[in-house]
């Protein structure tokens, strides 16, 4: 392996902390702007009230597990399988591009997919809750 800077690769628990963080951060956002007007929400998705709710839970359980490590892998999979389902959703029913058009693309979900699947593989680190 060919490294730089080898002396950063002891930080490398403290950055997959950091990407739980920010994955946290970003889904629990989202799953919060589900739960709190679930209605409007599901017009604005194309999805029924019921289910903006069930996805508004599922994102906020999913991003406390990332954040604390608790059920990390199971966190970061079912995040996974969130965003399989926005990216499928925006290239076949809304038919939106990589980087967009009338919308953002699915660009930023492939990301968040990315980061989840880095989650899911390396446990999160060590630095998790036992």
């Amino acid at each position: 392996m060919s490294v730089t800077f080898p002396g950063l690769l002891r930080f490398g628990d403290v950055g997959l902390l950091l990407l739980r963080l920010v994955v946290a951060v970003v889904f629990l956002d989202s799953g919060w702007n589900h739960l709190r007007s679930p209605a409007e929400r599901s017009k604005s998705i194309g999805a029924s009230p019921g289910f903006t709710v069930f996805l508004g839970t599922a994102e906020s359980l999913g991003s406390l597990g990332v954040a604390f490590g608790v059920l990390i892998q199971l966190a970061a999979i079912g995040l996974i399988l969130i965003m399989l389902g926005a990216i499928q959703k925006k290239i076949f029913v809304w038919k939106i591009g990589f980087w967009g058009g009338r919308a953002y693309g699915w660009h930023y979900d492939l990301m968040l997919l990315v980061m989840n699947l880095v989650i899911l593989l390396t446990g999160g680190g060590s630095l998790v809750l036992p």
